[in-house]
């Protein structure tokens, strides 16, 4: 065979194959190919709209944790003024109940003082009774001298 018609040969056969791979193999390929890119594609923008969410899910979670924080933080507060207001409230209480204890003991302070006086002169006019019987030498009777008994009292 000569060089030109095995170039022939080769030449169709070649073109025979190129047509048979482009009629059947090559489509599929293709369309494999295609479909690789199509899901790669969809991969890609499932992965930003999952970063898009992502994000926006982290920005609604400072917001919450920031209210959360302030909402904390203003319970804690009332909290505390709550608890200054009811130890003010006690202290009132205390004070006034320490006043009330004062106050007491002062007036039976007050009416020990009176009942010691009258005792004393209860006791100051016995002996002036007694002094005056031992002066006098007579009994001296203290029903009918009371008038004078009590006036005795008082100026004592």
């Amino acid at each position: 065979m000569s060089i030109n018609a095995t170039l022939f040969v080769q030449l169709v056969v070649f073109l025979i194959l190129a047509l048979f791979t482009m009629k059947f193999v090559w489509p599929p390929i293709a369309k494999a190919l295609d479909e690789r890119a199509q899901k790669i594609a969809d991969g890609l923008a499932a992965a930003d709209k999952a970063k898009s969410e992502l994000t926006a899910v982290n920005k609604r979670v400072e917001q919450e944790l920031s209210a959360t924080r302030n909402e904390t933080a203003s319970r804690l507060a009332d909290a505390e003024r709550r608890a200054q207001a009811i130890i003010e409230e006690a202290k009132a209480r205390a004070t006034e109940e320490g006043n009330k204890i004062v106050a007491a003991a002062r007036a039976e302070a007050e009416q020990q003082t009176i009942a010691a006086r009258e005792a004393l002169r209860e006791q100051v006019a016995v002996l002036a009774v007694k002094g005056a019987e031992q002066i006098l030498r007579k009994e001296v009777n203290a029903g009918v001298h009371a008038d004078l008994l009590n006036r005795l009292k008082t100026e004592l």
